[in-house]
């Protein structure tokens, strides 16, 4: 996904956990993403008994299952390979991208079946270093998110990359959900594209559009956003995403703003000189 000068923006929809398990509403949502002219939908692939650290395993939480240990409530919303299969299936008839972020090494060998276009390495994981060389190795175009981390975090995960060779792109991120406006901080993108010379993004967990629109004047080459069907669904992620309407005027913003920003190089119109021509009087 070697970016050009004037290239669209890559625009992903993290459905995320937000099928809350069922296939039926990952349609839905990916049909939502479709209508709206997203690029691609992104999901989350988790092992349970690997990523649930053992403190939380036997929490209780009310769900619609009723009152269930943390462990089995992650059980219930994760798609195993019956479900992913539909997805991958699903997709491929849309003719839209999906891939997921994997959250431990049995989940990467498990995507890397599929051969996806892209992966993410999420915010949680991006000190998991064990968990970066073995995407690294895969040679699969990489979002990588930054949140939940510090400059040397993010050194160590791209000279990862850079070791073997595998194309990425950092996106700017600030875990927190939903993230309040004065806390984005999208001077950071600059600060990233400074610093490390390559392409940079921006995963957003805010509630609102306008911001994404600025990452995208500060030179956000994919920008990621959080989309459900209801934002009072029961879930943890569906108040930091998108409804349909938002998705909508995002997508119709951002591409607005590609046309309007131009190539950046002066031009002297033919239209321009005209009314010069009806103007000028010395």
């Amino acid at each position: 996904m070697k970016q050009k000068k004037n290239k669209k923006i890559f625009l992903i929809g993290e459905i995320g956990i937000n099928h809350n398990g069922s296939v039926k509403l990952a349609k839905k949502l990916i049909d939502e993403a479709i209508n709206a002219g997203f690029d691609a939908v992104k999901f989350q692939k988790r092992s349970p008994e690997i990523v649930v650290p053992d403190f939380k395993k036997n929490e209780l939480r009310q769900t619609p299952w009723g009152t269930i240990t943390y462990l089995k409530y992650k059980k219930k919303i994760e798609f195993e390979k019956k479900q992913y299969d539909e997805i991958h299936k699903y997709c491929k008839k849309k003719n839209i991208y999906w891939f997921a972020s994997p959250w431990d090494i049995e989940s990467v060998n498990f995507l890397k079946k599929y051969k996806l276009k892209f992966m993410k390495i999420p915010s949680a994981m991006i000190t998991n270093l064990k968990l970066i060389k073995e995407v690294a190795k895969l040679k699969v175009y990489t979002f990588i998110s930054t949140g939940m981390c510090t400059y040397k975090d993010i050194d160590k995960a791209i000279n990862l990359f850079k070791k073997y060779n595998n194309k990425f792109m950092i996106m700017h991120t600030v875990s927190t959900y939903p993230c309040p406006e004065k806390d984005l901080n999208l001077n950071v993108i600059k600060k990233l594209k400074n610093r490390y010379k390559c392409q940079v993004g921006y995963s957003g967990h805010e509630v609102s559009v306008s911001p994404s629109l600025t990452a995208a004047a500060f030179g956000a080459e994919a920008i990621e956003r959080h989309i459900t069907l209801n934002r009072t669904m029961w879930g943890t992620d569906h108040s930091a995403s998108l409804e349909a309407p938002g998705m909508k005027q995002l997508i119709t913003l951002i591409r607005k703003f590609e046309i309007y920003s131009g190539d950046g190089i002066k031009k002297f119109s033919k239209e321009e000189k005209k009314k010069l021509k009806d103007q000028k009087y010395w």
